[in-house]
């Protein structure tokens, strides 16, 4: 497996800064899974000791992920992914509450699986507003206020923004949603880990998480729900699970697993915060004082420490990370990555396509260290100087008969 920590200038493993899309497993981690995996197999369900043990795992991750939020262990659900806990969100509120209204209102810059049951409740006939931002991929309280109506039962709007790293002002909107008693709804996938996220100080009545986005495995994931908030299952099955609203036997391990990261997440987010900001903006300093009318996408202030989302002049986002095969990053969100096509984040932004398409978004994480930073910095420059030339002789290119 490769092991981000032991990459360095040099070596023949590219230099991976996509920690958005995905984080490696920490050790940690890794050590509370094994136990699930060799000893702790029972059914969490059963009540002889081996499923007594599988349950009191369960217990445990409960209380350690709600802990990372400031909730309670009750109002934690756990899921198979984000995804999975989006659609519960969104799709389980609008079965709970369709008796008293069918709009719901989300960003114009969320994730796709926030978009998507959006767009299956407009199929079965609900209303879907979408909130605008401004350049920096900010949705504007006004906004919020603009869009509101009498029968509007949900407001979904992320954290923070898995592309440029915005972070959404989320518990302003989330009053003027409760003052008009609307359930308010935040996908948290990316910040968990990254900054402080407490649900009492958000005032959010759900919350999703992704594990693997903070240094859990894939395939697990959680949502939490306010007490009293009215949510129907979306699912079906064995109706005892995760108080019937994610029914299946639990995954143990990956249930540990989450569990473990949101413990070392509140351990080291006091000096990771700090570290990965410092990391970033060397990086970018670095590319902005060698590529001329380099542009930062999103906010300058309000966003995620480890997130750098960059146009680079001339030469489109994929091209440059093509010519850079040293450096693993991606154009935007891997959920939707298509080569040159336009994000439509970026385009929600305002920014025209040649800006879009010359984006890439560079994010680090635990394992970055000032090292991988600088022959990043190089080896982007380089790579940017190098198809600069390619476009620049392919547009200067003589015509036939010229």
């Amino acid at each position: 497996m490769i092991n981000p920590q032991t990459q360095a200038a040099g070596t023949d493993e590219p230099i991976y800064l996509d920690y958005n899309a995905t984080t490696p497993l920490a050790p940690e981690v890794i050590a509370a899974m094994r136990p699930c995996l060799e000893r702790h197999f029972g059914n969490p369900s059963s009540s002889h000791p081996y499923g007594r043990r599988a349950a009191a795992v369960v217990a445990q991750a409960r209380a350690d992920t709600a802990a990372l939020l400031g909730a309670q262990p009750e109002e934690i659900i756990f899921t198979g992914c984000a995804s999975e806990a989006n659609n519960i969100a969104l799709r389980g509120v609008a079965r709970a509450l369709r008796g008293q209204g069918r709009h719901l209102i989300i960003s114009a810059v969320e994730h796709p699986s926030v978009v998507a049951p959006a767009e299956r409740l407009r199929a079965d006939g609900w209303a879907v507003s979408l909130l605008p931002t401004d350049a920096a991929g900010l949705v504007e309280p006004q906004a919020l206020r603009d869009a509101l109506r009498p029968d509007t039962v949900l407001v979904s709007v992320m954290l923070a923004n898995n592309e440029v790293g915005a972070i959404q002002p989320v518990r302003a909107l989330a009053d003027i949603a409760r003052a008009a008693g609307v359930l308010f709804h935040t996908d948290a996938a990316q910040a968990a880990g990254k900054i402080p996220v407490d649900v009492d100080e958000l005032g959010v009545d759900l919350l999703t998480l992704a594990g693997h986005k903070f240094y859990a495995p894939k395939g697990v994931g959680a949502l939490y729900v306010r007490r009293d908030t009215p949510l129907a299952p979306v699912l079906v099955g064995a109706a005892g699970q995760e108080r019937g609203l994610r029914p299946g036997t639990e995954n143990v391990p990956h249930i540990a697993a989450i569990g473990a990261a949101a413990r070392l997440a509140r351990e080291r987010l006091p000096q990771m915060g700090p570290r990965l900001s410092e990391l970033r903006d060397r990086l970018h300093r670095a590319l902005a004082a060698a590529a001329p009318g380099l542009r930062l996408n999103g906010p300058l202030e309000q966003r995620l420490p480890n997130t750098l989302n960059l146009s680079f002049p001339v030469v489109s986002g994929h091209d440059l990370l093509t010519a850079a095969p040293g450096i693993a990053a991606s154009v935007g969100s891997a959920c939707h990555e298509e080569g040159d096509a336009v994000s439509g984040v970026l385009a929600a932004m305002g920014l025209d396509a040649p800006r879009a398409r010359g984006a890439v978004r560079l994010s680090l994480g635990a394992m970055t260290d000032a090292a991988m930073i600088d022959a990043a910095a190089e080896q982007l420059i380089r790579a940017w100087q190098q198809a600069r030339l390619r476009t620049g002789t392919e547009n200067h290119r003589p015509q036939a008969g010229a």
